[in-house]
């Protein structure tokens, strides 16, 4: 595949890389870094946990979170 300049563009080999496994507590540092207090951070986390787009995985099975 080519760019516009002509220049062979270079694979994504991001896509095929397996993901990190991270634990909630990472999930929760990283998002409490970008946020300014404790409840803000936890009204992000369940957010993203409420709206699938981050899941809980134990032992290969996906857990459902149940966020109140």
């Amino acid at each position: 595949m080519l760019s516009k300049g002509g220049k062979a563009m270079k694979k994504n080999s991001l896509i095929l890389k397996p993901r990190p496994k991270l634990s909630l507590g990472d999930l929760v540092l990283a998002v409490s870094s970008c946020t300014k207090d404790t409840k803000e951070t936890v009204a992000a986390v369940a957010d993203l946990l409420a709206s699938g787009k981050v899941r809980l995985q134990s032992d290969g099975k996906f857990l459902r979170a149940k966020v109140c």
